[in-house]
């Protein structure tokens, strides 16, 4: 059976395509450029860089975790529930896409810092503080991807409808049963795409991080945070460091990601 052939694109929109391509290519070149090639081993394999990659790596798999444990229970109380004022509640969630992460960061540290209502509660009850602390810092990765798991897991439950679940409810299957059995299932694919955005997101943030967590070396300062570090005392090495994080982040979204991100069956 011979497969049916492609539509064309429209000339017309090569040239914003190639301009838009460009916008994101160019500056990974020009890092590319101001790289001291001779420099880049030693300057990767650096005690600071090392500390600071596995900081980051460490710490994004756990703020992912925690946004597949909250994520997910939160993304089918959205798209599932009846309950008024979901919109509202949508909005909410979605803040930290449109906020600056700095906001996001000095609103945690509000929140949980030494005047902080519930950070006042937890040092109360446990005589410890969180703000610069590598919770924080995973605290603060948790606050800024775990939107991107939701969003991703909301339009796959509202664009695969709701018509298995309401079969298995007609069934007499319990309401948990059938988020197991039927609607877990149906989130996989959503939830592989979902949790490669959150891990990458994770690994770059850098504004709520400083903000909330600090920059101290082994503890807090992950990679982004390395990067403007070393930017006030090395260029050579903050470009490198950069150069590092991209190839990373490219990684984690060229080769982690499922078929399903693609948006193709090929």
């Amino acid at each position: 059976m011979s497969r049916p052939p492609h539509s064309r694109v429209p000339l017309v929109l090569w040239i914003p395509a190639v301009a838009a391509l460009a916008l994101v290519v160019l500056p990974v070149v020009g890092l590319l450029v101001r790289s001291d090639v001779a420099r880049f081993p030693s300057l990767l394999i650096s005690a600071s860089s090392l500390a600071a990659l596995k900081l980051s790596v460490i710490t994004a798999a756990l703020s992912t975790v925690a946004c597949v444990i909250l994520g997910v229970p939160l993304a089918v109380v959205l798209a599932r529930s009846r309950v008024r004022g979901t919109r509202l509640l949508r909005s909410i969630v979605l803040l930290p896409l449109v906020l600056p992460p700095v906001v996001g960061g000095l609103a945690l540290l509000y929140l949980l810092g030494r005047k902080g209502f519930l950070g006042i509660l937890i040092n109360a009850l446990t005589g410890q503080q969180i703000p610069f602390t590598t919770a924080a810092v995973v605290i603060a990765q948790t606050f800024v991807a775990m939107p991107f798991l939701v969003v991703s897991l909301e339009g796959a439950l509202r664009g695969s409808g709701d018509r298995y679940e309401q079969v298995a409810a007609t069934l007499g299957a319990r309401p948990w049963t059938v988020f197991r059995r039927v609607t877990l299932p149906l989130l996989l694919p959503a939830l592989g795409s979902g949790v490669v955005l959150s891990f990458a997101r994770a690994l770059g943030e850098f504004g709520a991080t400083i903000t909330f967590a600090g920059s101290l070396e082994g503890v807090t300062r992950t990679l982004p945070l390395e990067v403007y570090t070393q930017a006030e005392v090395d260029v050579d090495s903050a470009v490198a460091l950069a150069l590092l994080l991209i190839v990373v982040a490219i990684v984690v979204i060229a080769v982690a990601r499922p078929r399903s991100f693609e948006g193709g069956f090929r």
